[in-house]
């Protein structure tokens, strides 16, 4: 059989994505995402949520609509009917924050039955900060520059302090999974990620956020910007619904209400707003939202 006929397939692909499989991104240093394979595109989203009526709609618009109807009202099945699998390597304290994350499939690098490479991050001087006195998880003001320096400094000498010695007890015959306990955080990990297309939205969503630690953010960057051009139409609307869109309580939409001092604008497409949203936005903030 020829290689031609080898590549054919009757499943619905992303040409976009296509493109893309294999090709590595770098991140921070040393690090990388990658996308291994994929299941599914827009079409399988509206394939999913209209499997009652064959094919289902029959135009761009209609598909568009559809999405942004099921991301509105978070109807969520349907996305996860289209899958993704990375092969990602990053520092060991970002796979920890990663793995939070537990609706993934995840396979990674074992280091009791493989040597750990000699790869440690070492962060920009500009990425080296006082702690936030506003947050407690998080960086504030930069360091001075010296002080800064000094802490690379110390991480160079420690990482290949630490790297010596393991290698040294492996040559002497101490079990890999015992001698691995010795590496540092900033060990760089390896792993498969598989994920369906509603979780990745919500891990983008939370670790591309400004307020998410710099180095998962630099990652999450990476991703959003495949599942763009992977899902085009649900990443459109996982922009609008989801990544910059805000939640208002009960107390605070009874207080936009309340204080409401004008009319609502009328000229919807001004703001881009499809007609039946803008009768479900009027409805909330005027309080004639049905039961």
């Amino acid at each position: 059989m020829d290689s031609e006929n080898l590549n054919k397939t009757k499943r619905v692909v992303s040409e976009s994505l296509e493109g893309k499989l294999g090709e590595s991104y770098q991140v921070l240093d040393k690090g990388f995402v990658r996308v291994v394979d994929y299941m599914g595109n827009d079409q399988a989203i509206v394939q999913a949520a209209r499997v009652s009526y064959g094919k289902g709609t029959k135009t761009v618009n209609q598909d568009r609509g559809l999405i942004h109807y099921l991301m509105r009202h978070g109807h969520t099945t349907p996305f996860e009917m289209c899958e993704i699998k990375f092969h990602v390597k990053m520092p060991i304290f970002v796979a920890r924050q990663w793995i939070r994350h537990r609706t993934a499939n995840v396979n990674e690098y074992s280091a009791r039955y493989s040597i750990v490479e000699e790869e440690f991050y070492i962060p920009e001087i500009d990425k080296i900060c006082y702690q936030s006195t506003t947050n407690s998880q998080g960086r504030g003001d930069e360091l001075e520059q010296q002080l800064a320096q000094e802490f690379r400094d110390f991480l160079t000498k420690s990482d290949k302090s630490t790297y010596d010695e393991y290698t040294r007890f492996i040559e002497k015959g101490l079990a890999r999974e015992i001698a691995r306990i010795a590496m540092p955080l900033n060990t760089y990990t390896e792993m498969y990620w598989k994920v369906d297309l509603h979780n990745l939205f919500h891990f983008l969503k939370l670790r591309s956020h400004q307020r998410a630690q710099y180095e998962i953010r630099k990652y999450a960057e990476i991703m959003e910007e495949i599942v763009s051009s992977w899902v085009p139409m649900a990443y459109e609307a996982f922009l609008e619904y989801e990544k910059h869109a805000k939640t208002l309580s009960r107390s605070a939409i009874e207080y936009v209400r309340d204080n409401l001092k004008e009319e609502l604008s009328s000229e919807r497409e001004r703001y881009g707003i499809g007609a039946r949203e803008f009768t479900e936005v009027t409805e909330m903030l005027t309080g004639a939202e049905k039961e």
